[in-house]
């Protein structure tokens, strides 16, 4: 098997279970050595005693994701141990699920601290480091590689400061793919489906998304996803940045994001009760957007 992820130094947050655990097990599999953090310690030490037991390269980092120092400190020993950092992918998440109208701040705060501040701790470290080796002519081949969710692309009925975080990660991936290509850096984001803890925890999913038990493919397991992230974490990728990837099962697709319409323009400014026709011209012209997961 040619391993297409040979040498490279990947940290993947929140890889004790689930997706990361999947990710970081194929990272490995392709040659990577694989940094596994996970606030549950138990849960990274024994990811990564699958890697090594299998002939890979990994290590435990519990650093908090959304410690700005502690994510600085992970960068730093990333590259003292093996001597570069590559990729780094964004997985970690939880959820706080309520209803709009009685979510409480507490709720929304969570998320956005887990999500947003998440993905903007570690990034941003690793960011730095890397474009210091650009300006000193050693241009990396940097990956970020992000993790949104059907929900930040559509919205999902009781999941409004879930499905808020993860647009923020959309917005925050493709400023990050226009700012630092200059740096050598790519920077997607993907949308996966599949069996985790979070997922099965919603009502019905667990059944739907139960593993067969004939030999068929199992169309939601984790590892599922991971193939993407390995070829998104490694060089062959250069040329692909800004992108949402959408995955669950063998499909994979391209999210389209939002985009202007023709739109109407009266050249001058509009009265209040002129846009009840202008609004109904826009509307009619329009590809609406997604239904909203629940509704």
């Amino acid at each position: 098997m040619e391993k297409i992820c040979q040498d490279r130094t990947i940290i993947i947050t929140g890889a004790g279970g689930g997706l990361g655990r999947a990710h970081a097990l194929e990272f490995a599999r392709h040659g990577a050595s694989v940094i596994v953090n996970d606030i549950r310690k138990d849960a990274a030490e024994a990811v990564v005693k699958e890697i090594v037991d299998c002939g890979g390269i990994a290590r435990v980092d519990d650093f908090d994701i959304t410690d700005y120092a502690a994510c600085t400190g992970a960068v730093e020993s990333a590259i003292s141990q093996y001597g570069s950092l590559d990729v780094v992918v964004n997985n970690a998440g939880i959820n706080r699920d309520r209803m709009f109208a009685t979510m409480g701040e507490e709720d929304w705060d969570a998320i956005m601290t887990v999500h947003l501040r998440g993905h903007f701790c570690l990034s941003s470290n690793a960011v730095r480091y890397w474009r210091e080796l650009a300006k000193g002519n050693r241009a990396p081949a940097a990956r970020i590689i992000n993790t949104t969710s059907g929900a930040g692309l559509n919205g999902s009925i009781g999941q409004s400061n879930y499905a808020a975080a993860k647009a923020g990660i959309i917005a925050l991936t493709l400023n990050q793919a226009a700012e630092l290509g200059r740096y050598g850096i790519t920077a997607n984001a993907i949308a996966p489906a599949a069996r985790t803890a979070m997922t099965t925890r919603v009502p019905g999913m667990a059944a739907r998304m139960a593993r067969p038990g004939d030999g068929r493919f199992d169309y939601w397991a984790p590892g599922n996803i991971s193939p993407l992230l390995v070829w998104l974490g490694s060089q062959r990728s250069a040329a692909v940045t800004g992108r949402v990837f959408e995955i669950e099962g063998g499909r994979i697709s391209i999210a389209d994001g939002w985009r202007s319409t023709k739109g109407v323009d009266k050249g001058a400014r509009w009265e209040a009760v002129e846009l009840d026709e202008a609004v109904q011209t826009l509307l009619e012209s329009e590809i609406p957007a997604q239904k909203v997961y629940g509704s």
